[in-house]
């Protein structure tokens, strides 16, 4: 039997590893491709950020960090199979030790990617991966009774057959790793339907007024709610010379691409009604916008918004300030190019597989990573969701092949 994993991020590596390490002795040979010469180039440049490998949240709350077409239920079963505390031990099987941070974000101790990946990658060698790189996919196709994939290895198409087949191609995000998306195509053509990709876990462009780039640019905003729609987040965000960053507006993503207007309301003081603040000023001053809101201590940037989003009249009555101060709307362009994300969102959806993340419509094709039709925040999510559709696709595969070989066996 021939297994071809084609991607050499989190979740083609892992399925690899369940695929080598599950199953029976000479079940087959396992060739791993990848388009760039060396494989987890996303997985070092998470690295650059301590590398968040998970988080500490229990099951319930962390299924529920998952939005897409997937069906009620799929994200629980994938994070029972493996959940964080499997992904902590398999680092320290690995000789990577694990903390919680203060967030409930689990890192290395190290902080550091390149040592987790390379022994990985040891152990992937010990397990007799072939491990195929600068093979870019080309295509794929089904015909007697086999995959056939076509790779432009440095200028020379190279024909490949397998009898199973894991694609994890990533999602658009960080193109220069490889994940550039390019798979959508030829997916399309054999009738998979694919989600459009689009830009997650990024900024969002504002058509912010002169003054207050010239008062803002580069300030926090903190300890605010950010909402878009009937979702509210906690947490920070960054005014930037093209509109807004931060981890609470890309936990609003999902959100904010579902809105045909899209835009952000602001609770500039969270720990005070609108009635409270009012108090705080009624009877200092006329002009209360340009005087007096000084009691309420709220920062330059905070400041700054509620003096250029706020209505005309809200300046001369304290109840209306006070409004404007815990609603505060600003209107948003659109997110910034997929390019620049994080990650991305869209992708295969998740009608087309059946529970083993199998193409219905090709047995024997299993898709996992961020080619699913899933998204999710920064904060550990992400790989895990990596780690759980790779460990998921990967037992798929040995399921697909243990019945093939059962049916071959009958007369």
């Amino acid at each position: 039997m021939e297994i071809a994993i084609v991607g050499g991020g989190p979740a083609g590596l892992r399925a690899a590893e369940v695929i080598a390490s599950q199953a029976p002795a000479g079940a087959g040979r396992i060739r791993l491709y990848d388009g760039k010469p060396s494989v987890g180039r996303k997985f070092l440049i998470a690295g650059k950020g301590g590398l968040n490998l998970t988080h500490s949240e229990e099951l319930e709350k962390f299924s529920a960090r998952y939005s897409g077409s997937h069906p009620e239920g799929l994200w629980t079963s994938l994070l029972t199979d493996f959940q964080n505390t499997d992904l902590r031990a398999w680092a320290e099987e690995l000789g990577i030790v694990t903390f919680i941070g203060t967030s409930g974000r689990v890192f290395p101790k190290e902080f550091k990617a390149a040592p987790l990946l390379r022994r990985w990658v040891e152990r992937l060698r010990s397990l007799h991966i072939e491990f195929q790189m600068s093979h870019q996919l080309q295509g794929i196709s089904f015909r007697d009774d086999r995959f056939h994939l076509t790779f432009d290895h440095q200028g020379e198409l190279i024909a490949v057959e397998a009898d199973a087949v894991i694609l994890a191609l990533g999602g658009a995000s960080w193109p220069e790793t490889g994940s550039d998306g390019k798979w959508t195509s030829f997916l399309q053509d054999l009738g998979i339907q694919v989600v459009p990709l689009a830009s997650a876990n990024c900024g969002w462009e504002i058509n912010w007024n002169t003054d207050i780039l010239k008062e803002c640019d580069g300030l926090p905003l903190k300890n605010i709610l950010v909402s878009a729609g009937e979702k509210t987040i906690a947490g920070e965000l960054l005014i930037t010379r093209y509109g807004l960053e931060g981890g609470a507006l890309y936990q609003l993503g999902h959100a904010l691409r579902r809105m045909e207007q899209p835009m952000l309301t602001l609770d500039l003081k969270p720990s005070f009604s609108a009635e409270e603040l009012a108090n705080k000023i009624q009877h200092s001053s006329t002009d209360y916008l340009s005087a007096d809101i000084a009691s309420w201590k709220l920062s330059r940037a905070a400041t700054s918004l509620l003096k250029h989003y706020a209505s005309h009249n809200a300046s001369s009555d304290p109840l209306r300030l006070a409004i404007a101060a815990k609603s505060l709307t600003i209107p948003l362009i659109g997110p910034r190019p997929i390019a620049e994300a994080i990650s991305s969102a869209g992708g295969i959806h998740f009608s087309e597989l059946d529970e083993h993340l199998m193409v219905t419509s090709l047995p024997g094709l299993f898709i996992a990573g961020e080619m699913l039709d899933w998204e999710a925040p920064t904060g550990g999510y992400l790989l895990q969701g990596c780690f759980a559709t790779g460990t998921r696709a990967a037992k798929g595969v040995l399921c697909f092949l243990e019945n093939l070989q059962q049916r071959e066996k009958i007369p």
